[in-house]
């Protein structure tokens, strides 16, 4: 039986790493029933070891940004080592230094893993000024496999001299919506909403609240816009108090604000509820990933209008004309104005990317995890 143990945040973590990790260990489980699976995660919210509802052994061992791994060790010596050590890495829980690799290193000397994994949610490039970062990356050559999510990030760690036989670009996985049929008023209900408040299009952003999301830039957008009829559904838990203060003074009687954290679930609910979903990012400089928002977004197979930053990278990949320059009010505000004048053919526009969401379920992406496990295991 091939064990694997993911190094990662995992909820109840408020934290989109650790919802990408559920889903992918969800997928995982039903591929592979078979499979053992361990979370080695943070002890953020829970320091006591559980069995979650996907018969996952769930271990907290580590903090964020941690400098020793020490525990971690510890813990997979005690459940007997694993086949497949697999961290899923983000710069904000796992901190400056190559203390995490290091880890994994001794993993490997002490017979803890066969093989070891680094999933790199996010890469720098050399513009972004985070030398911690560049250094980390130029340390990936000490694990057996690293995973990507975008071409943007494969080429920049190719260019970075990581070595490309250990480079794997695995996109981020898509669920395709269950909520797609069920009625407006029901989803308002079940978000505790109501169907009454809402007037005209849905435009809606999900997922935290944060100055990185372009909110300021919609509400000026929808300045301009004033003529049509529609309604903002901004949804999710708050992570800046001066973007807070900001929705709170600013918003207006067409805009609904849900601020608590949202599970999954919930937010393929507010997908589901909406009409289009807008998405004005701000990508911090040099810093490529990919977003699980517009994953879930993609899913609900509704049109999606972005801005033309790294993190939306596949939206512009597979529908172009719904990008707008990031940090540019006057073009979202003519884009919003084109989908409203022309929704039925933004939908049918709409369909390469829902092609891509179909190519990139959860089950697919979760058998080519399996698959470099098991080469990675034959060599």
């Amino acid at each position: 039986m091939t064990t694997v143990g993911f190094v990662s945040r995992y909820p109840p973590v408020h934290c989109g790493i650790a919802e990408y990790t559920k889903f992918l260990i969800s997928a995982l489980r039903s591929l592979s029933p078979e499979l053992k699976i361990y979370v080695f995660s943070t002890d953020e919210e829970r320091k006591d070891g559980y069995e979650d509802e996907l018969g996952v052994e769930v271990i907290p061992c580590f903090k964020p940004s941690e400098k020793s791994y020490s525990n971690l060790l510890s813990q997979l010596a005690e459940v007997g080592g694993v086949d497949v050590l697999h961290v899923q890495h983000e710069y904000g829980i796992f901190g400056e230094g190559r203390h995490v690799i290091d880890a994994l290193m001794q993993a490997k000397e002490e017979k803890l893993a066969k093989k070891t994994v680094i999933t790199m949610h996010t890469v720098d490039h050399p513009n972004s000024g985070r030398e911690f970062a560049l250094r980390f990356q130029a340390s990936l050559n000490d694990v057996d496999a690293v995973i990507v999510h975008s071409n943007l990030q494969e080429f920049e760690l190719h260019m970075q001299n990581v070595d490309t036989s250990r480079l794997f670009r695995i996109p981020h996985g898509t669920l395709i919506n269950p909520y797609l049929s069920y009625t407006k008023g029901f989803l308002s209900k079940s978000l505790g909403l109501n169907e009454e408040n809402f007037r005209g299009i849905i435009l809606a952003i999900p997922g935290f609240l944060r100055k990185d999301k372009g909110v300021d830039v919609l509400l000026e957008a929808l300045k301009l816009i004033e003529d049509i009829k529609f309604t903002l559904l901004l949804a999710g838990e708050p992570r800046d108090q001066e973007l807070h203060e900001l929705v709170v003074k600013k918003t207006e009687y067409r805009t609904i604000v849900i601020e608590r954290y949202l599970s999954s679930d919930e937010i393929l609910r507010v997908v589901a509820l909406a009409d289009a979903i807008v998405l004005p990012y701000k990508d911090r400089k040099g810093a490529y990933a990919v977003s699980g928002i517009l994953h879930l977004s993609m899913g609900g197979l509704k049109p999606i209008i972005g801005s033309r930053t790294p993190r939306l990278v596949e939206l512009y990949q597979f529908a172009p004309d719904m990008t707008v320059p990031p940090n540019d009010p006057k073009e979202l505000a003519n884009k919003i104005r084109w989908l409203v004048d022309n929704y039925d053919y933004a939908v049918a526009y709409m369909t390469e990317l829902y092609g891509y969401a179909a190519r990139t379920q959860w089950i697919r992406m979760a058998y080519r995890h399996l698959r470099l496990y098991r080469s990675l295991l034959e060599c």
